[in-house]
């Protein structure tokens, strides 16, 4: 399998969605798994097989695209049109691939996985972070 196709244009904070606003540490799109940079305060892109900590602690998912210092809303909790194809009743991790979606059977030796949340339908996530930080 492979990450999450996603259409930026296409993804939509639903109307149970908790969100926040950071600023962004490096350029970000929308549909992208985000983080934040404990040293910076800037929010930058999650990698779960990144050597630094704050890189596999999920945060959301990003909401509009933003470029190193501008404005990004990301979502962190109910649910959101993902922009891309799911499979209903499947979760969904934080990929090796910078700012990624994937589902489980992507997680491999090296990586920290973190929960991003279950499909609630073919075009929805309901977003339920987990990070516990054990690596595989």
């Amino acid at each position: 399998m492979a990450d999450v196709s996603i259409t930026a244009a296409n993804v939509i904070a639903g109307p149970n969605a908790v969100s926040n606003v950071g600023t962004a540490g490096v350029a970000i799109t929308a549909g992208q798994v985000v983080a934040l940079d404990t040293t910076t305060s800037t929010i930058r892109l999650c990698d779960v097989n990144s050597a630094s900590a704050w890189q596999r602690l999920p945060l959301g998912i990003a909401l509009n695209g933003a470029a190193a210092g501008q404005p990004v809303s990301y979502q962190t909790g109910g649910d959101i049109t993902a922009g891309g194809t799911l499979i209903t009743g499947a979760p969904y991790f934080a990929s090796g691939t910078a700012g990624g979606i994937r589902p489980a059977a992507d997680n491999t030796t090296g990586d920290y996985p973190a929960l991003i949340g279950m499909a609630v339908s073919t075009s929805a996530l309901r977003i339920q972070i987990n990070a516990p930080g054990v690596i595989i």
